[in-house]
């Protein structure tokens, strides 16, 4: 019995495994979106070619994929495939469900995008950076007016007697202010109090006779205290060091000769960092305007590396279900085409859970009724068969009598007549005899055979041992036959009559030699096969031979009937009967031009489960 399951063809993955393919890429779209668009506003660039190579390889592979998919049904569509052109209706639909449902909101997308963009093109934010920048640049200046005009109209002499703090153990300059090693906090605890408005802290450097800088004393924030000074310093504005120099700027005076008087002017707390950050957005603005001219670029892009892979899977999982939607009801219809043309040897198997399985059960039982029907039919026609067959081997005997009886006369005669020249007759008489004598015992032996009841006497054999006895005689009386064993599986034992076996190989060894003229190749192989709750092990004996005809597969099982110029035809009914003792089955499968396969079926015993 074969059995067909409703499964599509040309199917690579399942529906759930292309549902999780499908899931992944999503999450990596939403993933490498982000580092996609990231890199491309920090950088104002589109991705270099091996990121784009690595990006596109994801749609290149769906594509194939894709193209394999359409191509199959394509090809079912050209060879008009049973089902193909329901399939590709079914497919059809899905895909404008999924245009339909989808269009909206492209469409709003799209204008969303364009409506930003025309929004980002008109407005101008580098010039708006540029004047942020010019202003800070403008303040910068007005700091740098203010703290020359505070230096310039302030003694800070008097401000270092009130508030200096001396680093070492050494008298104050003009013997007044505070005590040696006193520390002066300022008024009400803030460093820099009294100082002029913006000068935050006072401090003087000493020069050694080695030309270097030493610390003296200093007023105000002990924050902006200096360890030392350039032995090159000059007077004026001093070169800012960050972050020393954080919202400070730093002016250098010379007093009286060896002495040298840093003064730090307070820009204003966050003066810096405002410019750091407008320095910082004017150059990100810079990169976005940049993006401007490469917008279209930026996008096809974008969506070809996020957007149509998502749309290629969505169109793979369309064929796909679709593919599974139409598997069952093809297979039901090749199903049932194939009982119309008379092959009732099939039943589906449906899958679990299967909505059409009401369908397939009610069919498979209908199949089984024709499949009695019928064998009470083939019942009632071997019985006329029978019935020809007996007229037939008359007819067969009386054949070989003629020559015989004419063999003998010819004998008798010259015997009577000229008994001293009987030997030129002798030979060719006898031999006529005894040729026609063996071809009634042929006849007979094997009419015997097909007409008595079949009891094997069944052993536990090792079948690849039986299958090499049985092949080993023909290597060297056929050599242009090549035969195949290396398929046979080692060890399996299967309860048989060997000798009526081995009658059952060798008949169609020879018939497969004949229908290949004494060339080719003969393979042989064993399968285990479950049927139902059965094993089974399933020998296979093709041929490269010519093949059977259409018109003569209906009567390969027939009594006496036979393609070959001579033989009885009683051969292939032998050997159904000796498979059918056995509790087994032979079919066959042919193509002409190509061979012919029998398959055997023999039910392995409790020996081997």
């Amino acid at each position: 019995m074969k059995t067909v399951r409703t499964r599509p063809e040309h199917f690579f993955i399942n529906v759930r495994g292309l549902l999780l393919i499908y899931m992944v890429l999503c999450i990596l779209s939403i993933l490498l979106s982000r580092v996609f668009i990231n890199e491309i506003l920090q950088k104002g660039n589109a991705p270099e070619l091996l990121n784009l190579v690595i990006f596109f390889t994801i749609p290149v592979i769906l594509v194939v994929f894709l193209a394999v998919s359409i191509f199959s049904l394509f090809q079912d569509l050209l060879v008009r495939r049973l089902g193909s052109k329901f399939q590709l209706r079914l497919l059809v639909y899905f895909l404008l469900a999924v245009v339909l449902a989808a269009a909206p909101v492209t469409i709003i997308t799209l204008q969303s995008v364009n409506e930003l963009i025309r929004f980002w093109k008109t407005t101008d934010m580098t010039a708006a950076m540029q004047e942020a920048q010019k202003f800070s640049l403008e303040n910068y200046a007005l700091h740098l007016e203010k703290m020359e005009a505070i230096v310039k109209q302030t003694d800070f002499e008097g401000f270092m007697i009130l508030y200096a703090v001396y680093d070492e153990e050494m008298p104050p300059l003009g013997g007044q202010g505070k005590g040696r090693g006193q520390n002066n906090r300022g008024i009400e605890g803030n460093p820099s109090a009294g100082l002029p408005g913006g000068i935050a802290a006072l401090e003087d450097f000493t020069l050694q006779n080695d030309g270097s800088w030493k610390k003296l004393r200093y007023a105000g924030d002990a924050g902006l205290r200096l360890e030392t000074l350039p032995r090159s310093v000059q007077a004026g504005i001093m070169g800012r060091e960050m972050p020393r120099d954080t919202d400070t700027i730093r002016y250098v005076t010379f007093p009286e000769p060896g002495l040298a008087r840093v003064i730090s002017y307070n820009l204003g707390n966050g003066f810096d960092k405002a410019n750091q950050i407008i320095e910082s957005e004017k150059a990100r603005f810079e990169v976005i305007s940049s993006l401007q001219i490469k917008i279209d670029t930026i996008l096809f892009i974008y969506y070809g590396i996020f957007f149509l892979p998502i749309l290629l899977m969505t169109v793979i999982v369309t064929v796909s279900f679709s593919r599974r939607i139409t598997a069952p009801i093809i297979e039901i219809a090749e199903a049932t085409k194939k009982v119309a043309e008379g092959n009732l040897d099939i039943q589906i198997l449906s899958r679990p859970g299967d909505e059409l399985g009401n369908l397939i059960r009610s069919f498979n039982t209908m199949v089984k009724e024709l499949e009695k029907s019928r064998t009470a039919l083939l019942k009632a026609e071997k019985i006329s068969v029978w019935q020809n067959m007996a007229e037939q081997l008359a007819h067969e005997i009386k054949n070989p009598l003629t020559p015989i009886r004419l063999s003998a006369e010819r004998l008798m005669r010259r015997w009577n007549t000229d008994p001293e020249r009987i030997g030129e007759v002798l030979e060719d008489s006898v031999f006529a005899i005894i040729q026609e004598v063996d071809g009634l015992s042929t006849l007979l032996t094997e009419f015997r055979t097909l007409s008595r009841p079949m009891e094997p006497s069944q052993s536990w054999t090792v079948l690849s041992e039986a299958i090499e006895e049985t092949v080993a005689p023909y290597h060297t009386s056929y050599p242009q036959v090549e035969f195949n064993i290396e398929h046979i599986a080692d060890g399996v034992s299967v309860k048989i009559d060997k000798h009526r076996m081995v009658q059952v190989l060798t008949n169609l060894i020879i018939n497969g030699i004949h229908a290949m003229n004494e060339k080719g190749t003969i393979e042989i192989r064993t399968d285990l096969v479950k049927k139902r709750e059965s094993r089974y092990i399933r020998i296979s004996i093709r041929d490269t031979g010519t093949g059977i005809k259409k018109e003569d597969e209906k009567n390969i099982w027939t009594p006496h009937f036979t393609t070959k110029d001579s033989g009885t035809g009683l051969g292939l009914s032998i050997v159904e009967r000796i498979v059918n003792a056995h509790g087994g089955t032979i079919y066959f499968n042919t193509k002409e031009g190509t061979g012919t396969t029998f398959f055997i079926d023999l039910p392995l015993g409790e020996k081997d489960k």
